[in-house]
């Protein structure tokens, strides 16, 4: 009766993976699932492999094999994984030439054997770690058994370094590090073996399998120098972990140079497609831990080193692949970020070197098109080269002062001449990548203050041409709009180049003479900029404006604030060129193109949020600016009229206006310099808010507004008032902002929110704006004793989140919103809390008992803490109220009476805690802990209750160990709420879920007390 059962599973098979019907694959991936997890799926697995006709049956019955070892309930009994482990094993060594993709399959289905079973005993014997064992017999078979028998290895090494979602990472790291101290090294050791017994043979790589081997052994190879031997890895992604930590018994192998000149030796003799594996090895060897030798071995070891790296750039055939060249760029730039600049000079050939790779260096950028994401390896190379120049003391020549010039002139230029081949031929333009643009200017900042002198020239050669060629054009009636543009694009990357050069000015390594020169590059752009901007009214350029604000910033930095010497040389040239004076007036410039910015490119989202940026951070350090003619202007005149970006019909969407709150951040924080406590000031400045605010007040009188616009004033207002808001962090500011729009205007975001509660684009600037009106930042909200004001604050506040969080739970940002204010409010606000009314206390209990169960961690975390916060408060009411009196019932506290109306709620959450911790996959069991044990206190009754139902629900011969579960977990723990008796009963629940889940590992019963507990 199997046998038929069989063809129909090929048939699903088939379906499964070559039909294009999608119902057909999808009712055959339905019955493949039910199949995966019915009882008999194992002998039908091996009755598949065993008499399968097509590579999917054999392929499926892999891939349900793989799920059955891995799961941790009801895991597979040991005998049988050493069977399947067996098997397997067999299958492959009678089977070499199964489909690809079944070997694969197989290969990782014994990796995942073997890891999961790595600690496990039969006979004090490691059953499951004898990998090496386990595939000699393939290595001294055919080719084909060769490649398998590596290719599990590597696949096994790849396995165990992984850490997986479904187990503890603990154990994942205890595996990991008991297979590097016990196999690894030998697997190293066999692959390299294997590799010198391939490179001496006479390979004949056109044999596809020998081919193959090779690629396998390299694989296998990298996965051993790729190992994260001490669980620093954590991103994969990440490049900038650049020291490999071989363990100091591997030693002898990097002592040896054997090892290394075998990788440089396949490098020079196998096929360029398999040259990047070689490659990526070498990257690896090269960033070993400087640590694992002595000062004469490492200096040995680069020696060797740098003269394979020599090697590849005398004989570069292999290098115009762009995968080599990729992996070659990694391996110059290990060479510095691994070794100091004082080793390399040492080693004998480093001249010839230096000059090889810079000549590499200048090639490649100016083939700017090649591979542009392996130059950024080369710029750190010399950046780290350029920044180790004054530090360095040996006495060798590092030849750095010749070479470095060479390649920010490279740069530069090849950036400059790509202007117009990219116009020409409609390529992507590398400015719009603006990380890529800054990554790149930031390395050459370092490199082009190396030498700076010869830098500056060529800069202030080249702005000249282009500045001159530029207005000549715009001059001439007859330009073609291409050519001008070609300028313009030239004119940016001037600008940002020189921004970042500026940006690399080291304050204790620069000279007078250096300054010069950067107050004759800053003549410049400014020069620029008056042409440019005298233009906007007709024409502009957004990419030119972008780097403006880029070379700004930097000179922002480097050039304005106490720390810079008003004497300087820069200062001096700016005077006699352009008249500007003093920092004052170079101020001056700032705020005027941040006006001339908003009027005219208030539509542009990237240059108007760039330009706020520069005006909020020069209103954080720079009170001068307040006597700014301009200032004042902005301060007086903050309407869409003068900025159109604070215009509400012609926003596309409502999340474009979110560079307001950046304004009003800034013009409150320069409002409040001269404030102090003249309302008639504040008033006046407020004009603009006030008419926006009764506007949409008129608006939500009538019963026939526009919706759109008034959400659109709406989002604006508030935006602006969170901007204010922020930056009124003194208590007098701040109360002005609390009296103009408390009473008058609370009603009116009270109304929004009711009206568009289901509007996230809506709720969430109001919700954002009331959290920063209850942030008590710098002490701003302590209140006189006299004042109802905190009442009044924080009835608002509870009144929106009851109004609003009716259906906050469909939008999860907005949730984290609403619980992260609820945390605020019952951390610090109890009192205040227990003052509401009952439906709006048994409102905000519901809230936290449906945040309980939420999917989103931060919600769940946030709700553990505000149910703490009022279970400890009730704790404490109860604990007084007691000692006051006989009876706690006659206490007229309304919160505690509330509670003794309504113990169901108490009640329900302590069985929801209880219920994840025992139950689910509890991925914050300290956050649930806290508020657990206040719960219990105020519970003790149904506490015990609710354990006799757990108790009693298990099968009776696991009852006395849960029952002794229970015991434990309130082992040692004294009735009161203090950090030390809270801290110890975390400790014990942390037990008590590791005891209860093994218990009910085996358990049938275990699942059905959730409905009791529901």
């Amino acid at each position: 009766n199997m046998i038929p059962g069989l063809a129909q599973l090929e048939i699903l098979c088939k379906q499964l993976y070559e039909t294009t019907d999608t119902a057909v694959r999808h009712q055959a991936e339905k019955a493949l699932v039910e199949f995966t997890n019915s009882p008999d799926c194992l002998s039908k697995c091996q009755l598949l492999l065993e008499r399968g006709s097509s590579s999917y049956s054999q392929l499926l019955a892999a891939t349900c094999l793989s799920k059955l070892v891995s799961r941790t309930s009801n895991p597979l009994p040991l005998e049988q994984r050493i069977d399947i482990r067996n098997y397997v094993l067999n299958y492959l060594a009678t089977r070499p030439k199964l489909a690809a993709f079944v070997t694969q399959a197989l290969i990782q289905l014994y990796a995942r054997i073997t890891k999961l079973g790595w600690f496990d005993c039969q006979k004090d014997d490691y059953v499951f770690r004898n990998v090496i064992a386990d595939v000699t017999r393939f290595l001294q078979d055919s080719v084909e058994h060769c490649i398998i028998g590596v290719t599990i290895l590597s696949q096994l090494t790849n396995e165990i370094n992984q850490a997986d979602t479904t187990h503890p990472l603990t154990k994942h790291r205890k595996i990991a590090s008991s297979f590097r101290d016990s196999s690894l090294f030998d697997i190293f050791t066999l692959s390299c073996n294997l590799l010198k017994q391939a490179s001496g043979k006479n390979l004949n790589l056109n044999d596809e399998s020998q081919h193959g081997l090779l690629m396998q052994l390299l694989k296998l190879s990298y996965n051993c120098l790729n190992y994260d031997f001490i669980g620093t890895s954590t991103d994969e992604s990440s490049d900038d972990l650049c020291t490999v930590q071989i363990p100091t018994s591997w030693r002898s192998a990097f002592l040896d140079s054997s090892t290394l000149q075998l990788f440089f030796n396949l490098y020079h003799s196998i096929p360029p497609s398999l040259s990047p594996l070689v490659l990526s090895c070498l990257v690896q060897i090269a960033s070993v831990r400087r640590s694992l030798f002595n000062n004469a071995e490492r200096a040995k070891f680069l020696s060797h080193l740098v003269d394979g790296v020599k090697r590849i750039l005398a004989n570069p055939q292999c290098l115009p692949d762009p995968n080599n060249y990729h992996e070659f760029c990694r391996l110059l730039a290990r060479l510095k970020s691994n070794y100091q600049l004082g080793e390399l000079v040492k080693v004998e050939n480093y001249p010839e070197v230096i000059r090889l790779i810079a000549n590499f260096t200048v090639t490649s950028l100016q083939h700017w098109e090649f591979a542009p994401n392996s130059v950024h390896y080369l710029l750190s190379l010399w950046q780290r080269l350029a920044a180790s120049v004054p530090y360095v003391k040996a006495t060798e020549p590092h030849l750095l002062e010749t070479y470095t010039p060479e390649v920010t002139k490279a740069y530069i230029t090849s950036r400059l001449e790509s202007v117009h081949v990219i116009l020409r031929d409609g390529l992507e333009d590398p400015l719009d990548d603006a990380g890529l643009v800054q990554q790149q200017l930031d390395q050459l900042s370092t490199i082009g203050r190396c030498e700076y002198e010869k830098t500056c020239a060529l800069l202030v050669q080249l702005f000249d041409q282009a500045a001159q060629t530029y207005q000549e054009l715009l001059q001439s009636t007859n330009s073609s709009a291409v050519d001008i543009t070609v300028q313009e694009g030239r004119l940016t990357w001037l600008v940002y180049i020189i921004g970042a050069v500026i940006g690399g000015r080291v304050s204790f390594a620069s000279t007078d003479e250096q300054d010069a020169m950067d107050g004759e590059l800053v003549c410049r752009v400014l020069q620029l900029m008056n042409l440019t901007d005298s233009r906007l009214a007709q024409a502009g350029n957004e990419r030119l404006e972008l780097a403006m604000l880029s070379f700004f910033e930097q000179f922002r930095k480097i050039y304005i604030g106490d720390q810079v010497q008003k004497s300087s040389k820069l200062y001096r040239r700016l005077s006699e060129v352009l008249g500007l004076n003093d920092e004052t007036m170079v101020l001056s410039v700032f705020i005027g193109k941040i006006i001339t910015n908003l009027k005219y490119w208030g539509q542009c989202e990237p240059i108007t949020s760039k330009t706020l940026q520069l005006l909020n951070d020069l209103s954080l350090g720079y009170p001068l600016l307040v006597k700014l003619s301009a200032v004042q202007f902005m301060l007086n005149n903050h309407t869409s009229e003068h900025f159109s970006f604070l215009g509400v019909n012609n926003q596309s969407n409502l999340s474009d206006m979110r560079c307001r709150t950046t304004f009003y951040t800034a013009l409150g924080r320069l409002l409040m310099v001269d404030l102090g406590e003249d309302e008639d000031q504040f008033e006046q400045f407020m004009l603009p808010l006030t008419a926006a605010f009764e506007a949409v007040a008129q608006m939500l009188s009538t019963n026939t507004f526009n919706e759109q616009e008034a959400k659109r004033t709406l989002v604006g207002l508030v935006r602006d008032l969170r901007g204010i808001a922020f930056a009124f962090n003194a208590k007098t500011s701040f109360m002005m902002l609390f009296d103009w729009i408390y009473p008058a205007y609370m009603p009116i975001l009270q109304r929004a929110i009711e009206l568009w509660y289901h509007d996230p684009a809506c709720t969430t600037p109001v919700l954002k704006l009331m959290a920063e009106l209850v942030h008590n930042r710098s002490q701003r909200l302590q209140f006189d004793v006299s004042s109802p004001n905190g009442i009044l604050l924080f009835r608002e506040t509870s009144k929106m989140i009851t109004t609003y969080g009716t259906s906050t739970s469909d939008y999860p940002k907005l949730s984290q919103s609403f619980y992260s204010l609820l945390e605020v409010l019952t951390q610090d606000h109890m009192n205040f809390i227990a003052s509401l009314e009952p439906h709006v206390v048994m409102y905000i209990l519901s809230s936290i008992s449906e945040g309980l169960t939420a999917l989103d961690t931060m919600v769940c975390t946030g709700c553990c803490s505000s149910l703490d916060h009022i279970v400890t408060y009730l704790f404490k009411q109860l604990s007084r109220s007691t000692k006051k009196r006989p009876t706690p019932m006659a206490t007229d506290d309304r919160f505690l009476h509330i509670m003794q109306q309504h113990p169901e709620m108490i009640q329900q959450m302590l069985s929801t805690v209880l219920n994840i911790i025992i139950f689910e996959d509890c991925r914050n069991q300290w956050s649930m802990s806290r508020p657990l044990l206040g719960l219990i206190l105020l519970n003790e009754k149904y506490f015990a209750d609710l354990r006799n139902s757990i108790v009693n629900s298990q099968p009776p011969e696991k009852q006395q160990a849960m029952h002794l579960c229970f015991e434990n977990l309130m082992e040692g723990i004294e009735r009161n709420l203090l950090t030390k008796n809270r801290d110890r009963f975390t400790q014990n629940l942390s037990v008590f879920r590791r005891e209860v889940n093994d218990s009910m590992k085996n358990s049938t019963y275990g699942v059905n007390s959730n409905d009791m507990m529901s």
